[in-house]
This record gives structure tokens, sequence and C-alpha cells, in this order.
């Protein structure tokens, strides 16, 4: 998926009827004018990208086990650098951990990264739209 030279890739890990997380990837990928792909389609990175956007939200207070063993299973050889996104009531865990995750495996995380609270969905589509375009 190619957007201004720059290859942009967007993946994420969403388990509620909700889809709080799925639709905050949708409005990213849309931003960065591809599509965005659950983990649970395509359980690793097959292609290189510059940027992939990465995020999921924490089920019971934890990041879920198939969103930490895609991270831990990411090349770091087949990416530029990461964004993180999450979805919650509250807790910024997901992000926290899967920084720790992919900077262990040498992978760039970008510091900056978009929360969006599970009951405010709504009214944060556009602001990930556009949080997704600051990096293209």
């Amino acid at each position: 998926m190619e957007n201004n030279s720059k290859t942009i890739a967007v993946r994420y890990c969403s388990k509620t009827k909700a889809g709080n997380t799925r639709r905050i990837a949708e409005a990213i990928a849309k931003g960065a004018g591809v599509k965005a792909v659950s983990i649970a389609d395509e359980d690793k990175l097959t292609e290189y990208a510059d940027i992939l956007f990465l995020g999921g939200a924490p089920y019971a207070n934890i990041m879920d086990p198939e969103l930490r063993g895609y991270a831990e299973n990411l090349p770091s050889e087949k990416i530029g650098k990461v964004v993180l996104f999450t979805t919650s009531n509250w807790s910024r865990r997901t992000v926290r951990a899967l920084r720790k995750i992919l900077t262990e495996k040498g992978i760039a995380v970008v510091e900056e990264y978009f929360y969006a609270h599970m009951l405010s969905i709504d009214a944060k589509l556009k602001e990930a739209e556009s949080f997704a375009e600051k990096y293209i």
C-alpha cells in the first residue's frame, strides 16, 4: 500500500461487538489512504511498511494475547516505525505494553499515540483521520 511514496499499513485487534478499535483503525486508515486489516485476518505482516499503525484495547485490564503475539512476532526488518493507538475506558496499558515489546525488538515507536475513550468513539473518528495524516 503506497501513499506519498511511503508504504503505510494499519493493523488492529478488536474483540467487542461495538468494534471500537476497528472503527478507530478504519478512521486512521482513511486518513492514511489505506485499508485497515484485523490481525485476526492477517496474523503476520507480510510486506514492508515505512509506517505501521498498530492498535488494540485492554481486555480485563490486560493486552489481548493475540495482539501480544502479533507484536512479539513482528519482523523488525519489515518496519520503518510504528505509530500506536488504543481505545478503552481509561487504561493506556496496551500502548505501554506494545511500546515495550516493540522497542525491545529494536523497532522504532513514535512517542505520540492516539487514544479514544470507549464512550467517545464517534466524536474521535475525524480526529483519528487527522492523526494519521500527520504521519504520511
